[in-house]
């Protein structure tokens, strides 16, 4: 997936989940983070961040928050509508004869459903931002829904679907996700429920520049 027109900008604060103040051409500009987790690792005073007009011109901040280059100059791609958009374009890649987004199954939405010959396929796509020691690790913050997703797959998997979680990383050079087990215990537990129970992990790296979040095959 391809941004347009961005620029970058030095982060000053995040005042709440959903706003960033940054420097933007020497002045302040308040800017909305399209990101509710924590990314405290990575959005620290002084970071050099990339910044995407807003779609809509009549919303009061003009800018998305988008990446942000860590402090080894790492470039992260931080917003979570980016990995089931880079996810959807990589599927049309393969041949499946039908892909449906956010597939009703249970009591969740999984992001999709899938059909190969008379193989149905669920996938729930998540996105890894939080990188130790080139390992990435989910989630970065408690996820109760990340939780009843997997047990939507593992229940899935009973019914007879091939059920996959795909860990999406959203930075270059590193290929492998572990679950964060001291953030959310219970994630952890229940992604290692669900693998056995047949349930696919799947780790997807990524080509990331500043206007560009891609699986890299």
């Amino acid at each position: 997936m391809r941004y347009h027109g961005v620029t970058t900008a030095f982060f000053i604060d995040r005042p709440n989940r959903f706003a960033a103040h940054v420097e933007l051409g020497g002045a302040p500009e308040t800017v909305h983070v399209k990101n509710s987790g924590r990314c405290r690792e990575l959005l620290v005073p002084g970071s050099r961040v990339i910044l995407a007009p807003a779609q809509n011109p009549r919303r009061k901040t003009r800018y998305d928050l988008i990446g942000v280059y860590a402090e080894n100059g790492a470039l992260f791609n931080i917003d979570s509508q980016a990995p089931n958009k880079a996810v959807s374009e990589w599927l049309q890649k393969k041949d499946y004869s039908l892909i449906k987004p956010e597939y009703t199954f249970g009591r969740s939405r999984i992001d999709f459903y899938m059909e190969r010959g008379k193989d149905r396929f669920l996938m729930e796509v998540k996105g890894c931002t939080l990188i130790r020691d080139s390992m990435g690790y989910f989630p970065d913050a408690p996820t109760e829904r990340g939780v009843r997703h997997l047990r939507e797959l593992a229940n899935a998997v009973r019914r007879g679907f091939r059920s996959t979680i795909a860990f999406v990383i959203q930075t270059q050079g590193v290929s492998r996700v572990l679950p964060n087990t001291g953030t959310h215990p219970a994630f952890a537990e229940a992604l290692y429920e669900t693998e056995a129970a047949g349930v696919e992990i799947l780790c997807l790296p990524c080509r990331v520049e500043p206007d560009l979040l891609e699986i890299a095959e």
